[in-house]
C-alpha cells in the first residue's frame, strides 16, 4: 500500500531551542505522569475534572466508532462501546513483541537489540544469517526476500511471525508468548479482563482498557507504580523512529523457507520509511522535519492494525493514551483528523504557559503547520 506524501513542517525555531525542547518534552511529562497508575481497575475522572473538552471527545468517538478508552494523567476519563471485552488487536500488537524483547535483554537472555537471531536455532539461508532482532522490529530484516538484512524496508508479516517465534525460543516457551507475556506484563500491570497474547499467532487479545495499560507503561518509560520493570534507557533509546528515510523499499517477492507462516498479511504492505521503529509509527520523521500527522503534537506515536481499525495513540506531551478499535471503520484514512480532535480536546500543560516559549509550541501542537493546506492523510499498512 502506498504511503501518501507527508507534509513538510518548518521546525527551525524548535531546532534553535533544542536543549529546552528536551526539557519541554520530558520534564512536564514526568510531573504529570508519575504517581498515578491503575490498580485492579482504572481510577475514573470526568473529562471536565482534568480540563478536557468532552464535546470534542464525543466528536472523536463518533469519527472512529467502535469501542475504546481515553486515559489522561493516569485516569480513565472517557470510554465507549465494549471497552471491557477482549479484542484481537492485529498488527497494533507488534510493539508489544518489542516490549518483550526489552524484557529478554533485561533478563540477560539476549545481549542487545543488535544480536543475531541465528543463535536461536534457525536454519537461515544466505544473507539471512545476519538478521538481527532490531531488523525484525524495524521491518528491515529482508527475511525471505532478495535484499539482505538492513538493505531494504518491507512491512512483512512473515518476518513478524519469525520475530514472535524467535521470542518464544528466547523465553523457552512454545505458546506464542502467552505465558511469557502474562508473567512479564499482564500480571505486573494488573490486567482486568484477560491475558495479554493469544496462542494462535502471538497477537494481543485484550480489552481496550487493558491494552491502554501497555500504552501507559510506555508513557512512563518502563515504570509501573514506582517500580522500574524495564530500564528507562530502552525507551530513551528506542521510543523514536529507527528506519532511515532514504532506505529503499523491497523489490518484492518472498520465500517463507522456514515455514513460520504469516502474522496476518503479506510480504510488502507499505512504504513508510523514516517514521517506523520497534513496531511503532512516529509522527516525527527520523531524518527530516516531516510530520506524519500535522494536526497532532510532534511526539505522537501509534500502534496500528488493519489499516487503522485497531489503534493505540500515545501523546506524551498531552499525557494521553487512547486505545480504540472498530471492525467496521476505525481511524483509517481520517487519522490526522482524529488525532487533531484529541489534540483540540486536551488543554496545553500548565507548565507550557509558565515557560512561555512560543517557538516550542511547534513541537507540542504543530504551530503554523496546522494551518498548512493540502495535507495528505497517512495510509498505514494492515
Amino acid at each position: 500500500m502506498n504511503y501518501a506524501k507527508r507534509s513538510h513542517r518548518p521546525l527551525a525555531g524548535a531546532f534553535m531551542l533544542a536543549g529546552v525542547a528536551t526539557l519541554l518534552l520530558s520534564w512536564p511529562n514526568r510531573l504529570m505522569a508519575e504517581g498515578v497508575f491503575p490498580g485492579a481497575s482504572w481510577v475514573t475522572k470526568t473529562p471536565s475534572q482534568l480540563g478536557v473538552n468532552s464535546a470534542i471527545l464525543d466528536q472523536f468517538r463518533n469519527k472512529v466508532g467502535g469501542s475504546g478508552v481515553v486515559i489522561k494523567d493516569g485516569y480513565m476519563i472517557y470510554s465507549w462501546g465494549s471497552y471491557s471485552s477482549r479484542h484481537n488487536w492485529a498488527s497494533a500488537s507488534k510493539p508489544v513483541i518489542s516490549t518483550m524483547l526489552f524484557a529478554a535483554i533485561n533478563e540477560g537472555r539476549v545481549a542487545s537489540v543488535d544480536s543475531y537471531i541465528r543463535d536461536w536455532g534457525w536454519a537461515l539461508q544466505g544473507n539471512d544469517v545476519n538478521i538481527t532482532f532490531r531488523q525484525l522490529a524495524d521491518m528491515t530484516s529482508g527475511y525471505g526476500l532478495s535484499e539482505g538484512p538492513g538493505e531494504a524496508y518491507a512491512y512483512s508479516d512473515y518476518a513478524i511471525q519469525l520475530y514472535v517465534n524467535t521470542m518464544d525460543k528466547v523465553f523457552g516457551t512454545n505458546d506464542h508468548l502467552v505465558s511469557a507475556g502474562n508473567q512479564r506484563l499482564r500480571n505486573p500491570l494488573q490486567f482486568q479482563d484477560s491475558q495479554l497474547f493469544d496462542s494462535g499467532k502471538g497477537r494481543v487479545a485484550a480489552s481496550a482498557r487493558d491494552f491502554a495499560r501497555i500504552g501507559w507503561f510506555w508513557m512512563n518509560k518502563g515504570n509501573w507504580n514506582g517500580t522500574q520493570l524495564l530500564p528507562a534507557s530502552f525507551f530513551d533509546n528506542y521510543m523514536k523512529a529507527d528506519v532511515p528515510d532514504a532506505l529503499p523499499r523491497t523489490q518484492g517477492g518472498g520465500n517463507d523457507y522456514l515455514g513460520v507462516g504469516s502474522y496476518g498479511g503479506g510480504w510488502d504492505q507499505g512504504d513508510v520509511n523514516g517514521i517506523y521503529g520497534f513496531n511503532w509509527w512516529f509522527n516525527t520523521n527520523r531524518d527530516s522535519s516531516l510530520l506524519t500527522w500535522p494536526s497532532a503534537p510532534a511526539d505522537t506515536f501509534l500502534a496500528n492494525g488493519r489499516g487503522g481499525k485497531d489503534c493505540m495513540a500515545i501523546i506524551p506531551s498531552l499525557n494521553l493514551v487512547v486505545a480504540a478499535y472498530n471492525d467496521n471503520g476505525g481511524w483509517g484514512t481520517t487519522m490526522d483528523q482524529s488525532l487533531g480532535l484529541l489534540t483540540q480536546a486536551v488543554p496545553e500543560p500548565t507548565s507550557l504557559g509558565l515557560l512561555a516559549l512560543g517557538g516550542l509550541t511547534l513541537l507540542r501542537r504543530g504551530g503554523a503547520g496546522r494551518n498548512m493546506k493540502g495535507r495528505a492523510e497517512a495510509h498505514l499498512p494492515r
